[in-house]
């Protein structure tokens, strides 16, 4: 594992974007770089520290889903090389398994998220109105509980610092047109679907995971950013899996529970967290990408 990544600095690239997790650098015309930082974002705020070996842990895991989920739809991944758009060879060991060459796509302006199970947002919502974005769910549901049916609840894309909010499908067709958020919704539950079955028999339950996608300019949809991570999904072991609790998680919903027992408004700046946190996060995502893909 390289040493811990708060921000990349490739001063021979263009860097056109810095999100959350990820530094995006124009590569040419038709290629970006990606670098997964080994930055941790909690309620859309960056704290400042990073989780040592996260963004390498996400690229291979991001990798991973990617080359599963190829029969279902195209993704961003391309075949060039790192040390031909890094020369530099000591820049490359600084970046180590994080960054990855993609094509260029135009990503379309919604997170599409799958929820399986309710809990996040999606089970305070429900409390409130008894659905979530708008879907009705079935009465007494407890915290946690598995849905009837997975449910496609989008949200928009906010920058760093602001927060996603929850769109209905009806204004998802508004910003996508009826073919587009079709194709979304359909393919994000699919993709979900088989995922969880696979994981489930690996013992971890995907509760939810958000999705985001892309177009070509012969608009044909691909699966880009991140896909089924520790940072974009809750990911629990089965064999502690409990209705009605939050259940253990080896994703950063360990530092949500951390951050929900301090006295702290859910924006910028972030506090510090403590070195066990750090490091007990960092283990939490190591161990998601072992039992997942080992």
């Amino acid at each position: 594992m390289s040493q811990a990544l708060f921000q990349s600095d490739l001063s021979h690239l263009e860097m056109t974007h810095r999100g959350k997790v990820r530094d995006i650098y124009a590569v040419d015309a038709h290629h970006l770089l990606i670098v997964a930082s080994d930055r941790l974002s909690a309620f859309d705020v960056i704290l400042p520290q990073p989780i040592p070996g996260k963004g390498e842990v996400l690229t291979r895991v991001a990798n991973f889903w990617f080359n599963r989920t190829r029969n279902l739809l195209p993704n961003h991944l391309s075949d060039r090389c790192l040390a031909e758009i890094v020369p530099d060879r000591g820049q490359r060991e600084a970046l180590g398994a994080r960054a990855i060459v993609v094509k260029k796509l135009t990503p379309l302006p919604v997170e599409a998220i799958v929820r399986g199970y309710l809990i996040g947002s999606g089970w305070k919502e429900y409390q409130r109105t008894g659905g979530v974005c708008a879907i009705p769910l079935p009465q007494n549901l407890q915290q946690a509980e598995q849905l009837p049916e997975a449910i496609f609840t989008p949200s928009t894309k906010a920058e760093a610092g602001h927060h996603d909010e929850n769109i209905s499908y009806a204004q998802t067709i508004d910003l996508l047109g009826q073919s587009m958020a079709e194709q979304v919704r359909s393919l994000s539950l699919k993709i979900y679907s088989e995922a969880a079955a696979y994981a489930k028999h690996r013992g971890i339950i995907i509760a939810d995971t958000k999705f985001e996608f892309g177009i070509d300019e012969n608009n044909t949809l691909h699966l880009i950013d991140e896909v089924l991570t520790p940072d974009s999904s809750r990911f629990w072991p089965a064999n502690q899996y409990q209705p009605g609790i939050s259940p253990p998680s080896y994703d950063k919903q360990y530092v949500r529970d951390y951050l929900e027992t301090l006295d702290w408004d859910k924006t910028p700046p972030g506090p510090d967290l403590p070195d066990e946190i750090v490091l007990k996060t960092a283990e939490k995502y190591t161990e998601a990408e072992r039992v997942l893909t080992q």
